[in-house]
């Protein structure tokens, strides 16, 4: 919904709002903010906040380390875990240079440039996010553990599951924050958990995202559990996986959306330092339903492109390969980016895998493309991509390249 300034001012007088937190993330997703009293906010509105660039992720050095937070309005919400009276509320924020100029590095930003240009081509994407998270148990000192909160599996019921009222609590605070989840259910591992989202435009859904692990991480700690959004938490059991549906209206003809499959699969490899940024993502990818090998099929869960039975509106793709542990924005940008490219040049999309490739014999697999199989390999790939730099600015390759 949108909101003027001055309605912005009045509600923090009706509501008792004590502080506001100008939330932004940094180039690999991790959320950051600074709270301000509501006095502040007629400046933050006019001005913006200044805050040091130099310690954040990918933002600069010391040399020009002064950038600018400018609240939006409309992403104004209540953090239902704050106190009733002196409540606190987040308003996500964009960022720019002291001149105004916008900052490169502000990821939020590249999605929005990212939506504008399917617009432009007459298109809107949808996405819905998926992610998976295990519950650890805390130590007597507050601290995480790799003891999971309970042993059952894959959609197994209390008393089995113990993060149940987890879920409960986490899906009730994010309807508080104006959220939509639409599912959630015990994973196979012992102590995962998923909650999904319904499908939303590219910038809510990636809001979404990261208003999600918050909650989840606030909610779990209230109950005595630490959330691990990590690729692989423990060795030997299932990773968790972040599935990003993806649809686009007007609902394209069947040549369209399989050249939109055919740019995300021409590019994935490019991509994957993006979507799988960790050391730890490639312990999870290739085992135990994760994907390895660069192929589409229907219905198939052992692909990295996923094509889920539905019509009309419900049609989509569904990449397999990404973890928690990626920015949503930036993830979402070169989908939107790869699909454009694909439909652009009209890309001949691949004949199917319809084959179970987590139990194919090596000599079926070996006529597939692989992903990346280290971050070392996937760095290279992303660093010597010409689709990669016409995508993102060097200030964020780099970020995930070097070093």
């Amino acid at each position: 919904m949108k909101y003027s300034e001055d309605e912005i001012l009045q509600y923090m007088r009706e509501e008792d709002v004590k502080f506001i937190r100008l939330a932004f993330c940094d180039v690999f997703g991790k959320r950051k903010n600074i709270s301000v009293m509501p006095e502040e906010l007629p400046r933050a509105f006019r001005y913006g906040i200044a805050f040091d660039a130099s310690s954040i992720a990918g933002f600069g050095d010391e040399t020009h380390s002064d950038l600018f937070l400018h609240p939006e309005p409309e992403t104004i919400t209540a953090l239902p875990w704050r106190p009733e009276h002196g409540r606190v509320v987040r308003m996500l924020s964009h960022i720019t240079h002291p001149d105004g100029a916008p900052f490169a590095g502000d990821t939020r930003a590249l999605l929005k440039n990212a939506a504008l240009a399917a617009a432009k081509r007459g298109l809107s994407f949808f996405f819905g996010a998926e992610q998976e998270f295990y519950l650890f148990e805390l130590d007597e000192n507050g601290l995480p553990t790799k003891i999971p909160c309970d042993r059952a599996g894959y959609m197994d019921i209390a008393p089995e599951d113990r993060g149940e009222n987890v879920r409960r609590e986490v899906c009730l605070t994010l309807e508080r924050m104006g959220l939509r989840p639409e599912s959630s259910h015990h994973e196979m591992g012992p102590g995962q958990n998923e909650i999904d989202f319904r499908y939303a435009d590219a910038l809510t859904a990636a809001d979404q995202a990261m208003s999600f692990q918050t909650a989840v991480k606030t909610v779990a700690f209230r109950n005595g559990y630490h959330a691990d959004f990590s690729a692989k938490p423990l060795e030997g059991a299932p990773g968790n996986g972040f599935h990003i549906n993806l649809s686009a209206q007007p609902t394209p003809d069947d040549a369209v959306f399989g050249s939109m499959i055919a740019g995300i699969l021409a590019h994935i490899e490019e991509m994957t330092v993006f979507l799988n940024p960790t050391e730890n993502s490639y312990l999870r990818l290739g085992r135990q339903k994760a994907p390895a090998y660069v192929t589409w099929s229907k219905e198939n869960r052992s692909q990295l492109v996923r094509i889920p039975a539905a019509e009309g509106e419900y049609r989509r793709l569904e990449l397999r390969s990404p973890d928690p542990s990626a920015n949503p924005y930036l993830a979402f940008t070169l989908m939107i980016h790869a699909a454009l490219d694909g439909m652009e040049k009209a890309l001949p999309l691949p004949a199917p895998a319809d084959l179970n490739l987590f139990s194919a014999a090596p000599e079926r697999l070996s006529g597939f493309r692989r992903l990346p199989q280290t971050l070392a390999e996937a760095k290279k790939l992303a660093a010597g991509s010409d689709f990669i730099r016409g995508c993102l600015p060097d200030c964020v390759v780099n970020a995930y390249c070097e070093g």
